[in-house]
């Protein structure tokens, strides 16, 4: 395959250590990568570099001449005020064409990517419209390799698996900076993680996200073993150099310089093997023995003349872990407020066990004060802090959750948001709790911190409900996942992707109904403007439709029937139910398509 784009020897520093120091790596026409690595490791500064936004201090990067490199940057920012189509024309503004070529290119994007309003103003729209702009603005470009930073920040799961699909089915490489495990293995068939552990600061792995994962697990224990190995080399070394200067003088210099050498090499790795550490999380529960410790029945909520949900019960029991799934804007927030008793419901009522202990971490760490140091947001009132009935200096409190101590002096508002998230987490578990209320608590969270935060919900006593768009850890999680639909209901569902096939149904169904009432309408109140060809094919499109369908239902069976048959099997399946999956939706376009055509 042809090499787009290139960066050779990449060095980037902000301290006396480099992000990444000789950096070296090609990217191919039609590659989908998947970027990962620990918190300021340097994901974002990378791809910066790679967009020819950013200048590296040593090394170089290339693109072939004439190709288009397309990128998403983790915020999304637009002209002031402007529209849908005026923020893609805009994004079109170096390109060779005419002002209407640009408005009819617009349309074409906003359209594909499903922008029902393309004069909606982008500052009025959701994080997660936001999102899909930003993304069609690039694609409107036509890149032939993208690149892409936490693309799935503001995406509510419906429109993560809306992004996977879109992703899968381009003609276009790419490499996507994210943490999101499941969407790795959607979209991702190599993985490369930048960490001053590797040699050079990068690992790179084909075969998707598990594979990866073993491979990396294979090299790091290799390292550990050499590490080992030199570590026994330069004990013997030091022992021999602390001789007496008359045995020293009768051995070759070579071996002095070997023994020096031997130390920065011991010192390098050690280096290497201290940024594998994760975070210490592990939250403590009170060992309260109720059965009950939160009830809810009938609860029911409305904003803005909106139902969010109604008839809701539920039950929460120690060792329950409850997921709260919905599109942004169902209500999930407001149900997790309600349940911890920061809001009323409008009808039902909610019971919470006598001198109920819950501790609560909320969407975007709203309860931080960004102005105080590291040092006061983990112990306001002294230098210790206590755990578990422990004392420990703030220091070593702050060394669990990978702070170093030159930083505890730094005002939050300094930290990345993964170390913000850090110190919420932090501060929960300096109190004991009954129930844990989460929001979101893996937005920003480094893969090692998010496999750490899993152990510690699964092994904490009490009950969890929890709010998140990281599949991996709601299914690995949850006991009871509770489905909103944003038309008012909520059902409980056994895991997340029982959920989804519910809304892709219901969806389906709605699509189906509406396309049905127009053709009632059209019947009854306009003449056809179909042709001879046109007619026939609309009136056979319903049965195309059931057909397709049908072969999504058949594809599914198989790809769960071959989930254990081996990678290549697997994969060959997941793209024959990617592929039904399109038809089906290019069924319901064209079904639109003739259906405006006859009004």
């Amino acid at each position: 395959m042809t090499v787009l784009l290139s960066a050779q020897g990449l060095t980037k520093r902000f301290t006396s250590r480099p992000l990444f120091d000789g950096l070296s790596i090609d990217f191919r026409a039609g590659e989908k990568i998947g970027l990962i690595g620990p918190n300021g490791a340097g994901k974002s500064t990378l791809l910066k570099i790679l967009a020819d936004i950013e200048i590296p201090d040593a090394g170089l990067r290339t693109a072939r001449r004439g190709t288009r490199i397309g990128y998403v940057p983790q915020e999304d920012i637009f002209p002031a005020d402007a529209t849908a189509t005026e923020a893609i024309v805009a994004g079109l503004a170096n390109e060779q064409l005419e002002d209407y070529e640009r408005e009819i290119q617009a349309a074409i994007i906003l359209t594909q990517l499903g922008f029902e309003d393309h004069d909606k103003k982008a500052d009025q729209m959701s994080g997660g419209w936001r999102k899909r702009l930003a993304i069609a603005r690039e694609l409107a470009r036509k890149p032939e390799f993208l690149l892409m930073d936490e693309p799935t920040n503001h995406l509510d799961l419906p429109g993560v698996v809306w992004l996977e699909r879109l992703l899968r089915a381009a003609t276009f490489g790419y490499l996507a900076a994210m943490h999101d495990r499941a969407f790795l293995r959607a979209i991702a068939d190599d993985v490369i993680e930048i960490s001053r552990a590797y040699p050079g600061g990068m690992f790179r792995s084909s075969g998707g996200y598990d594979n990866f994962a073993e491979n990396r697990d294979l090299f790091m224990e290799a390292q550990d073993r050499q590490r080992e190995a030199v570590a026994n080399q330069v004990r013997r070394e030091t022992e021999w150099l602390g001789r007496k200067a008359a045995a020293r003088t009768c051995k070759a210099t070579s071996r002095i310089d070997a023994a020096m050498d031997r130390r920065v090499e011991l010192a390098e790795l050690q280096y290497r093997s201290s940024a594998t550490g994760a975070a210490g999380i592990d939250f403590a529960g009170t060992g309260r023995q109720t059965k009950k410790l939160i009830s809810a029945t009938g609860v029911g909520k409305s904003l803005g003349g909106r139902t969010l949900f109604r008839d809701f019960d539920l039950v929460l029991a120690p060792g329950s872990v409850i997921g709260l799934l919905g599109a942004n804007g169902s209500g999930k927030s407001t149900l997790l407020k309600i349940l911890g008793g920061q809001l009323e419901p409008d009808t039902g009522s909610v019971k919470r066990a006598e001198g109920l202990r819950l501790e609560v971490f909320e969407q975007g760490r709203s309860s931080l004060d960004l102005n105080v140091s590291l040092r006061r947001a983990l112990s306001p009132n002294a230098d210790t802090v206590m755990y578990r009935g422990q004392p420990m200096h703030v220091g070593g409190w702050a060394k669990r959750f990978l702070f170093h101590t030159e930083q505890l002096e730094l005002e939050l508002s300094a930290l990345s948001g993964g170390e913000q998230a850090r110190v919420r987490i932090a501060q929960l578990m300096l109190r004991p709790a009954d129930v844990l209320m989460l929001d979101e608590p893996t937005n920003d969270l480094d893969i090692p911190a998010l496999e750490v935060l899993e152990e510690s919900l699964e092994d904490f006593p009490g009950a969890v409900v929890l709010v998140s768009h990281d599949r991996d850890l709601m299914d690995r999680l949850c006991t009871e996942v509770v489905g909103l639909d944003d038309r008012g209901n909520a059902a409980m569902y056994g895991s997340v992707g029982q959920w989804l096939k519910a809304m892709e149904v219901q969806n389906i169904a709605e699509v189906k109904a509406t396309a049905k009432s127009a053709n009632a309408t059209a019947a009854t109140s306009k003449p056809k403007r179909l042709s001879y060809k046109e007619q026939q094919e609309f009136d056979g499109i319903e049965a195309a439709v059931l057909k397709a369908e049908e072969a999504v239902i058949v594809h599914q069976a198989e790809v769960e029937k071959k989930a254990t048959a081996g990678r290549e099997v697997l994969k060959t399946a997941c793209r024959d139910l990617e592929r039904s999956q399109q038809q089906v939706e290019k069924l319901y376009a064209r079904w639109q398509e003739l259906e405006a055509k006859r009004t």
